[in-house]
């Protein structure tokens, strides 16, 4: 069963290598695709996962269907890159699945352009406002190793109500 790395597990701090084109399509990609949608399914609150989450150092994240009536299934973005972001920033409250329990507002761009590739290789570009906007900004800064507890303000440890 994977489990999700938690703060300060070292992964979680390097820069994710790039997935060669030619590896995309490849058994070893697709499990570890298989197991962060996995572990993204079994967190209830949670609306993506990167794969240094899961102790891969790879440029791969995974938005959950969920987070937005945009996604028709749980999207994979391969290489992931932002190629537009809005000028307009809101402190908006932020969470992850890598820092349990702990809170605080971090400051993003309400809309960002994603050009990615999907599980089988073929390139696309997504534009996202509100949380889907916040989901790549934060999905992007783990595969840089960057943390949202990096730039949050307020952080509290809030954990689950028993």
């Amino acid at each position: 069963m994977t489990t999700i790395v938690q703060e300060p597990n070292q992964v979680l701090r390097r820069t994710a290598a790039q997935i060669a084109m030619s590896d995309i399509d490849t058994e070893e990609i697709k499990d570890i695709i298989r197991e962060m949608k996995v572990a993204l399914s079994r967190e209830a609150d949670g609306v993506a996962i990167a794969a240094p989450q899961i102790g891969h150092s790879m440029r791969i994240f995974v938005v959950a269907k969920r987070a937005s009536k945009q996604l028709k299934d749980d999207t994979v973005f391969i290489n992931p890159e932002i190629i537009r972001i809005g000028k307009k920033k809101e402190e908006l409250s932020e969470g992850c699945l890598s820092v349990r329990w702990k809170y605080g507002l971090v400051k993003r761009a309400t809309s960002a352009t994603v050009r990615a590739y999907n599980a089988h290789g073929n390139e696309f570009v997504m534009s996202g406002r509100g949380l889907l906007a916040q989901i790549f900004q934060h999905e992007i800064d783990h595969l840089n190793g960057i943390l949202f507890i990096d730039k949050a303000t307020g952080v509290q440890d809030i954990p689950p109500e028993k």
